[in-house]
């Protein structure tokens, strides 16, 4: 029952809902970093997705919330059904419904640490009312989050298997999940970090194009195998488990090949290009080897593969330059002047292939502000990104820089 003639809610002497808008972008990026630290799916997810679509998520729900501390009622039917089919977006890309509740339960623990934080004797009847507000808004977002993965997914074998899924790249015991599943468990898996280029037909805004994308690549992957493949894919890419029948320590070359062969059928699936960080593991080892594989993705993209399957062994110098070290701290340091535009033309410079052409159409500028940038970058740095014999300094210094700001 919405209570519009209730006086507001006033914590520490000024309007709730003043303080709480104000303080949506800080609690929005605490959400974002609790959700990776604390739910390792979330942590496995392409960068694009962290920096793009969940927050957006996040701080579209705060925003939601906010508007219920102003109304003291509830959140509308528009919003609810705009929560259900968020969630059934998350179902179709494979995250399981545990993490997406956790990350709406954790940003009302970042709510309400920002409410309580600076209440006192004089408020406890406003920030009662506030809690009352956060368990209501709690009770009809987890129904919606429901509704919307049972829309998307009704049988039960998906949701066991991805149940599977989470279990393995939480290290928790795996046997009684696969039992669930129906699934038996592979002495070995072959497990890929993705990152998935932009489809041609994926203009802004285009949703359809990229959920196509995402479905092919995912018929291609269970392809690969007589048993399933788990696999949590968003347009920008993903985890994926490819279940072999040779354990980790018998793998050949030829298997590796084979492997190989996997990435080059996910890009003709998809239409655009596929990078892929790879490592196996036995199926108790998965966490650990869901880990490396996105360390390795991250370290190519830095040093400009735009395609292909890497393993540890392809990119051994490299990856060690992203490891803590006095040689990382200077090479990160190279790149200090830098402002985040400079940096970011670097890179995409660096990801073209040095193809100024290519940098412009990501950036969305003209080439010739792409010279005039790294010119600057050249001025600022000593680092001359035209010249060829530069670019193993520049790709280091950004795989140092990225490793010392956690990327």
């Amino acid at each position: 029952m919405t209570e519009h003639n209730a006086a507001p809610l006033v914590i520490a002497g000024r309007p709730l809902v003043e303080r709480f808008l104000a303080a949506v972008p800080a609690m929005t990026r605490a959400v974002v970093t609790e959700l990776v630290d604390v739910v390792p799916v979330y942590g496995l997810m392409p960068s694009e997705e962290l920096a793009g679509d969940i927050p957006r998520i996040v701080e579209r729900t705060l925003r939601t919330f906010g508007e219920v501390l102003r109304s003291r009622g509830v959140p509308g039917a528009e919003t609810l059904a705009g929560i259900r089919e968020s969630a059934a977006r998350r179902a179709e890309e494979g995250v399981p419904i545990d993490a997406v509740l956790t990350a709406y339960h954790l940003g009302a623990r970042v709510c309400l640490g920002h409410v309580a934080g600076d209440a006192g004797p004089g408020d406890v009847g406003d920030l009662l009312a506030t809690q009352r507000l956060i368990l209501d808004f709690l009770q009809r977002v987890t129904s919606a989050v429901a509704a919307g993965y049972v829309e998307e997914r009704q049988a039960d074998d998906h949701s066991a298997r991805q149940a599977l899924l989470a279990a393995l790249l939480d290290g928790l015991l795996v046997e009684p999940a696969a039992a669930r599943a129906g699934v038996r468990l592979p002495p070995c898996y072959l497990v890929l970090s993705l990152h998935l280029a932009t489809h041609p037909d994926e203009a802004p805004g285009a949703a359809v194009a990229a959920r196509r994308k995402v479905r092919r690549v995912r018929v291609e992957l269970e392809h690969q195998a007589a048993e399933p493949v788990l696999s949590m894919l968003t347009a920008d890419g993903g985890v994926a488990l490819v279940p072999c029948p040779t354990a980790p320590e018998a793998l050949t070359d030829a298997d590796w090949r084979r492997f190989a062969e996997i990435a080059a059928r996910l890009g003709r699936a998809a239409g655009t290009e596929v990078l892929a960080g790879a490592a196996v593991a036995a199926p108790r080892a998965v966490a650990e080897a869901a880990v490396l594989a996105r360390e390795i993705l991250g370290v190519a993209r830095t040093f400009g593969r735009r395609s292909g399957l890497f393993r540890l062994a392809d990119l051994l110098v490299e990856y060690q330059l992203t490891r803590p070290s006095a040689a990382r701290d200077q090479l990160a340091g190279l790149l200090g002047p830098l402002d985040a535009e400079l940096l970011a033309t670097l890179r995409a410079y660096v990801a073209s292939g040095l193809s100024r052409q290519r940098a412009a159409r990501h950036l969305h500028v003209h080439p010739n502000t792409v010279d005039y940038r790294l010119r600057k970058v050249a001025a600022l740095t000593g680092l001359d990104a035209s010249q060829a014999g530069e670019l193993p300094r520049i790709a280091a210094a950004l795989a140092a820089r990225d490793a010392v700001d956690g990327r």
